[in-house]
């Protein structure tokens, strides 16, 4: 598993660079089953009757019905005198709209810094980060805080949820790279999200899931040690839940997690069953225009060596205490 996960990691690097450096060609009309896409969010802005999708790579597409889109558009503006350096790699973004601004939450990976060697592994400078628009397509730009997260700590796939507390919060993966056991934390953003507040908490460990398997280097057979793309929702009986991914051995498997508490700092349970069919992960929620709620996830597929990755979409009932995959969503 081991291997599997690091040769993934390489391939989405090849291609997170190349699509940094590439000037893309706008075309029209592309069917979503078209679009090769790590870890697809899709904004469905009311503002503009507007789908906006991204994920990994950094580049945008657009749509009016979800099943055609024009794209890509390069929509991401980081500063080369920062930590990530003059061409960072961009994972796992994120779309949000919050206090008549949007938000642009991506993991930037600087691969000219290493910041720890753990186990032979090189450990790249990575971590969250958030910019900001006045628009939905950007660009996104900046702000204030030249950091978020720790320099010495792997971090990544920051999400957005506001709590109980009326706070906004980022909930982020501290990768298992370092830790050996890949954790789910929080941490509190600023009021206007220009920086963050205070340290991070855990919520749960990657080996909390009963769902995942791999095998460790001694041969043993346990849960993973990877945490993968958090996504805070809420059912319409008012319960907290969150989606995550990890591994079933060679598998790309997406659970789900419940807060007792309704609040972040939970105590999570873990369901028992992943919630979408094997090698469908890094899942995100939203509500279509005309209100369907639908799970946008990507397809993991290896195709002589080549990973493949497809935006899905699901839909889903959310009308009890838990999430309910109604079955695939073809607009």
């Amino acid at each position: 598993m081991r291997f599997l996960v690091v040769t993934t990691l390489l391939i989405l690097n090849f291609i997170t660079v190349f699509a940094q450096n590439w000037k893309p060609e706008v075309k029209e009309n592309i069917p979503l089953d078209s679009i090769r896409l790590s870890d697809p969010c899709i904004l469905a802005d009311k503002n503009t009757a507007t789908y906006y999708m991204t994920g990994t790579g950094g580049l945008l597409w657009k749509s009016k019905d979800l099943k055609l889109w024009t794209g890509p558009f390069v929509v991401a503006q980081t500063d080369p005198d920062s930590w990530m350096g003059s061409c960072p790699m961009i994972w796992a973004a994120e779309l949000h709209q919050y206090n008549g601004k949007y938000y642009y939450f991506a993991t930037f990976t600087n691969r000219d810094v290493i910041i720890d060697t753990v186990k032979g592994n090189e450990i790249e400078r990575r971590a969250s980060h958030v910019l900001v628009s006045d628009k939905p397509d950007g660009p996104y730009v900046p702000m204030q805080d030249p950091t978020y997260l720790p320099a010495d700590k792997p971090t990544l796939d920051g999400t957005f949820w506001v709590d109980k507390d009326g706070k906004p919060y980022m909930v982020y993966c501290y990768e298992w790279l370092q830790n050996w056991n890949g954790t789910i934390e929080k941490i509190e953003l600023k009021s206007d999200l220009s920086g963050t507040i205070g340290e991070g908490k855990v919520l749960f460990r990657a080996h909390d899931s009963p769902w995942s398997r791999e095998k460790d280097d001694d041969g043993n057979i346990g849960p993973s040690r990877v945490t993968d793309g958090p996504w805070l929702f809420e059912t319409q009986t008012g319960k907290l839940g969150m989606l995550w991914t990890s591994w079933a051995f060679e598998d790309y498997v997406q659970g789900v997690a419940y807060s007792e508490s309704g609040t972040l700092d939970g105590p999570w349970i873990q369901e028992k069953e992943p919630i979408t069919p094997p090698n469908f992960g890094h899942g995100m929620l939203f509500r279509t225009f005309d209100g369907k709620l639908l799970l946008s996830a990507h397809s993991h597929k290896d195709i002589n060596g080549r990973y493949v990755r497809i935006p899905h979409l699901f839909e889903v009932d959310d009308s009890g205490d838990k999430l309910v995959i109604v079955g695939p969503y073809r607009p």
